[in-house]
């Protein structure tokens, strides 16, 4: 059984900074691409960056490009997102999912096959 649990969202001013992390657990990591998805009231989840197996390979939105950066710890099972320059236009739930058939990089929300239950970022202008 798959699990990911993420955590470190919560209430910042615009122009802050959070880092948010998510652990797994289960038998799929190391070998496995991960993304990082939000998503805002009333609109549909959407991509914000995703990482490849091995950590050399990411791929960002254009929204967050430059401000965000997504790194994983394969020795801790843990991948995060650091968020920097934060807009209230970031305000959303953020998910992490796993691509359990695939090392490789992906922005479509329909090829990661387990999610978290998400984390709500806040930022107040």
């Amino acid at each position: 059984q798959v699990q990911l649990v993420e955590s470190g969202g919560g209430l910042v001013q615009a122009g802050g900074s959070l880092r948010l992390s998510c652990a797994t657990s289960g038998r799929i990591f190391s070998i496995n691409a991960m993304g990082w998805f939000r998503q805002a009231p009333g609109k549909e989840r959407e991509f914000v960056a995703t990482i490849n197996w091995s950590g050399d390979s990411t791929t960002y939105a254009n929204s967050v490009k430059g401000r965000f950066t997504i790194f994983r710890d394969n020795a801790k099972n843990t991948v995060y997102l650091q968020m920097n320059s934060l807009k209230p236009e970031d305000t959303a739930v953020y998910y992490c999912a796993v691509r359990s058939q695939s090392r490789y990089t992906s922005s479509t929300v329909k090829e990661y096959d387990y999610w978290g239950r998400g984390t709500q970022v806040t930022v107040s202008s």
